[in-house]
């Protein structure tokens, strides 16, 4: 069963939480697939791959650029894994319940704490996929920019 990860964006925003986290996940020798609810979302995040940093940047594709099998990291707004990836991320309110009888090592649920719809469902999510007898776990951010699991 895949294990599901949430993560409390109190500190960051996704632009900077994110990349982070999926270079962790490629280190690890992971492709991943980052599931978004809108194509702004999705063009943005592109955007954001490429420039985050001015040294580095995240390979990555999207469904109009093809060869989904070359990408470390694919864009989607579907339940796809063209790329056979090990991780999902779940961003902008995707519901991410049925990950937990995915093929994944780990689903990660990003939620932004300004955005009070967000908040909500994470919260559901929870209780749903912890009905179904899901591994999860809650991370929060420390004042010195850290994540700490508190659950």
């Amino acid at each position: 069963m895949t294990e599901i990860w949430f993560y409390h964006l109190q500190r960051q925003r996704l632009e900077s939480a994110l990349p982070a986290l999926l270079e962790k996940a490629l280190e690890r020798g992971w492709r991943a697939v980052v599931q978004a609810v809108t194509e702004e979302r999705l063009q943005a995040l592109d955007e954001i791959l490429w420039t985050y940093a001015d040294d580095s940047f995240l390979g990555h594709g999207r469904g109009a650029d093809g060869d989904p099998d070359l990408q470390p990291i694919w864009l989607t707004s579907g339940d796809d894994n063209p790329n056979g990836a090990a991780i999902r991320f779940f961003v902008e309110g995707a519901d991410p319940t049925h990950a937990a009888q995915a093929d994944y090592q780990r689903a990660v649920v990003l939620f932004d704490d300004h955005d009070e719809k967000q908040v909500l469902s994470a919260r559901d999510w929870w209780r749903a996929l912890r009905e179904q007898g899901a591994s999860l776990a809650y991370w929060r951010q420390e004042e010195d920019g850290r994540w700490r699991k508190t659950a």
